[in-house]
C-alpha cells in the first residue's frame, strides 16, 4: 500500500479526517507559542534561566497525566474536547496583559494550565479516536498524527518567531487562541457515538490506578510501554548532546537547526509509512526495528563527519517515532473503552517523562564523559531495549492487528 493511498484512506474516514485536522490546527499554534514564549520572557527579563522555565511549565503537568486522564473517562469525550479547546482559547487571552517583567508570572501560569489542559485533551482525543475510527486505520492515523506534529515543529516555530519579531508576543497568543477556536469547531462537526460513561466506582486515586494496573498487567502493552520509556530516556540524553556533536563537527551552534530539520524530515517520512509497517510487522517488531535504527544513528554520531551526522539525524528521526506509534496504537486497540482515557494518559506519562529526565542527565554528563564513549553507550542501551522486544515472537500480535474485532475488546 502506498503512503498516498494510506493518506486517502484516513482522510476518507470523516471522523479520522476531522480529528487529524484538529491536531494539525492546534499543533501549529502550540508549536508557534512554544518558541515565542521563551523569546518573550528573555526579552522582558534578560534571563536565559527564566526563559527556559517556559518549557518546564508546559511539561510539568505531564507528571500528573494518570490523574488528569481520569477526567477523560468520567465525561463524554466529544464535549470535553470542545470545552478544552474553548478553555485554551480563552486562557490565552490573559497573555494580552503581559507587558513587563512583573507580569511574567501570568505567562508561566497560562503555560502550566495550557500543559494540564493539553494532557486531558490528548487522553480524550485518543480515547475518542479509538472508538470513532475504523480499528484498521488506527496505526495509519497515529502515524499521520506523528507526521503532522513533526511537520508543525518544522514550520510553526519559524512562523511564530517571525510573527513575534514583527508584532510581539501578544499577537502570537492571539494566533494560538484562533487555532484552538478552529479546533473546537472541527470537533463540533464530529458525528460519532459518544455515550455518557457509567459513574465510576471508588475514589479518584483508585480510578487513576486502574489505568496503570491495566498497562502493567497486559502482556502486549507492558513490553511496548517499557521499551518506549527506556528509548525516550536514552534519546533524551542524546538530545542534550546535540551542541557537543555540533562542536565536534567544527560548526557554529546554529547548525543544530539543520540537524533538527533533517531529523524532523525522517519522522515525517516514517509517519506516512507506519500504518502499512504496523500491519506487516506487528507492533513489537515495528518498534524494535525503529529502536535499533535509532541506536545506530545515535552511536554513529561519534564519527565527526557532516554527511554521517546528517544521516544519523535522519535515522534517529525515522526510528524514534516507531515505538511511540506502536505503543499508543496498542493502547487504543487493547484497552476497554471505559479505561481508554486513563490508560492513554498513563502511557503518555511513562513514555515522555523519561525524555525530560534524560535531557537533565545528558546536561550533567556532557562535560564529564567523553562524547564518543557516551554516544556508544547510549547506542548499546537502545539496542538492549530493541532486543527485549524481540525475545518473544509477535505472530499473535500481527494476527490481532489484522483482526480489528478481536484487537479492540471495547
Amino acid at each position: 500500500m502506498t503512503t498516498e493511498w494510506t493518506l486517502v484512506r484516513v482522510l476518507r474516514d470523516r471522523a479520522a479526517g476531522l480529528c487529524l485536522a484538529a491536531v494539525v490546527v492546534s499543533g501549529f499554534g502550540t508549536s508557534a507559542l512554544w518558541l515565542a514564549s521563551g523569546v518573550w520572557v528573555k526579552d522582558l527579563t534578560g534571563s536565559n534561566g527564566l526563559a527556559a522555565l517556559c518549557l518546564l511549565a508546559m511539561w510539568a503537568p505531564t507528571l500528573a497525566g494518570p490523574a488528569l486522564g481520569t477526567l477523560a473517562d468520567r465525561v463524554r469525550r466529544g464535549p470535553l474536547l470542545i470545552a478544552a479547546n474553548l478553555l485554551l482559547a480563552a486562557l490565552l487571552l490573559a497573555l494580552l496583559t503581559v507587558d513587563s517583567p512583573g507580569r511574567v508570572w501570568v505567562l508561566y501560569g497560562v503555560l502550566f494550565l495550557y500543559g494540564a489542559t493539553g494532557v486531558v485533551e490528548d487522553a480524550a482525543q485518543s480515547a475518542l479516536v479509538a472508538t470513532a475510527v475504523d480499528p484498521k486505520l488506527l496505526g495509519d492515523f497515529n502515524g499521520l498524527r506523528m507526521t503532522a506534529n513533526e511537520g508543525m515543529k518544522l514550520l510553526a516555530p519559524l512562523a511564530g518567531a517571525g510573527l513575534y519579531a514583527a508584532y510581539g508576543g501578544r499577537c502570537v497568543a492571539l494566533l494560538d487562541a484562533a487555532t484552538f477556536l478552529l479546533a473546537a469547531g472541527l470537533y463540533a462537526l464530529l458525528r460519532v457515538r459518544d455515550d455518557k460513561p457509567l459513574r465510576p466506582e471508588g475514589s479518584w486515586r483508585t480510578q487513576t490506578a486502574e489505568g496503570a494496573r491495566h498497562l502493567w498487567s497486559h502482556p502486549r502493552l507492558r513490553p511496548l510501554v517499557l521499551a518506549g520509556g527506556a528509548t525516550m530516556l536514552w534519546t533524551g540524553v542524546n538530545g542534550a548532546l546535540v551542541y557537543a556533536v555540533v562542536d565536534g563537527l567544527g560548526r557554529a551552534p546554529a547548525y543544530a537547526g539543520v540537524l533538527y530539520a533533517v531529523q524532523g524530515a525522517g519522522s515525517v517520512a516514517v509517519g506516512l509509512a507506519s500504518g502499512a509497517a504496523l500491519r506487516r510487522l506487528g507492533g513489537r517488531r515495528f518498534a524494535a526495528c525503529g529502536i535499533a535504527l535509532t541506536a545506530v544513528g545515535v552511536a554513529l554520531r561519534a564519527i565527526p563527519s557532516d554527511p554521517v551526522a546528517l544521516m544519523c539525524s535522519a535515522a534517529i528521526g525515522a526510528g524514534l517515532p516507531c515505538v511511540l506509534i506502536a505503543a499508543l496504537t496498542a493502547v487504543q486497540r487493547e484497552s476497554p473503552a471505559q479505561l481508554l482515557g486513563r490508560a492513554t494518559a498513563t502511557a503518555h506519562t511513562l513514555l515522555f517523562v523519561p525524555n525530560v529526565l534524560g535531557l537533565a542527565a545528558g546536561a550533567a554528563l556532557v562535560g564529564a564523559v567523553g562524547l564518543p564513549v557516551l554516544l556508544i553507550v547510549l547506542g548499546l542501551g537502545l539496542l538492549v531495549a530493541s532486543g527485549a522486544l524481540l525475545q518473544r515472537p509477535a505472530s499473535a500480535e500481527r494476527a490481532a492487528a489484522k483482526s480489528p474485532s478481536d484487537a479492540n475488546p471495547a
